[in-house]
């Protein structure tokens, strides 16, 4: 299947996975933004949700109040701190979830994280729903075999001045 007009899609960003990579390649902030309309391009959206972290200090509120204006549902939950100070938080399990529930009513999901776990859901929703998966991320933080099992990739790092702030 390949990629036209009519198709409905859904983008599901994890923020943290974009977040770490612009800054550690680059030090500077992803364009959310315009990374939905490069993953929408001239197709229909409909739904693209931001998965995020929250920490104790709180900074981050007006981070998401800023991408639920530019058109994401943002999902949060809490940074887990670890007695002896071990800090864990990530979406994986549920953007998984939420990308399998989506693939039955979508044509494409974009994966937005270049992470190499979501290789086995990518070949779970490919084989069992058809539907196209997708990726945006930026290369040199991106497993490649994630890239190779994708439909289509876009390399951030390929327009930094549209991608990064």
């Amino acid at each position: 299947m390949s990629i036209y007009k009519e198709q409905r899609i859904g983008v599901l960003v994890d923020i943290q996975n974009l977040y770490y990579s612009a800054k550690v390649l680059y030090q500077k902030k992803v364009n959310f933004d315009q990374v939905l309309k490069a993953a929408v391009g001239d197709r229909k959206l409909i739904r693209a949700i931001a998965y995020g972290i929250k920490t104790l200090e709180g900074q981050e509120e007006k981070f998401f109040d800023a991408l639920e204006k530019v058109g994401y549902e943002v999902k949060t939950k809490d940074l887990q701190i670890f007695p002896g100070g071990a800090k864990k938080g990530d979406w994986d399990v549920g953007i998984a979830v939420d990308a399998i529930k989506m693939s039955k009513t979508l044509d494409a999901i974009v994966l937005v994280s270049g992470d190499g776990d979501y290789i086995p859901l990518v070949k779970y929703i490919q084989s069992t729903t058809g539907c196209r998966v997708e990726g945006i991320a930026f290369m040199e933080s991106t497993s490649n075999k994630l890239v190779e099992e994708l439909d289509d990739f876009i390399n951030l790092s390929e327009n930094k001045k549209k991608f990064l702030i």
